[in-house]
């Protein structure tokens, strides 16, 4: 697998990844978790970076219920 990212995650729209960083580090600031500024989460709770990737899906759903209920409105 080489050359291969270690995620194997990738964004469908890669221009989402700066609205992602920026939901990511407005979570964290809510929920008064610290992000390391190096962007090397391994120092990081699991516990943190669950609730942070939680929240995130959580805020995604109700954006994209929001569309959907603007759509049909």
């Amino acid at each position: 697998m080489a050359g291969q990212s270690r995620s194997s995650n990738s964004l469908v729209v890669p221009q989402a990844s700066a609205a992602l960083d920026q939901l990511k580090y407005e979570i964290a600031q809510e929920l008064g978790i610290q992000i390391p500024q190096d962007g090397y989460y391994g120092y990081m709770a699991t516990r943190d970076t669950g609730a942070i990737g939680g929240y995130i899906t959580r805020r995604l759903v109700q954006i994209a219920e929001q569309q959907l209920a603007g759509k049909f409105h």
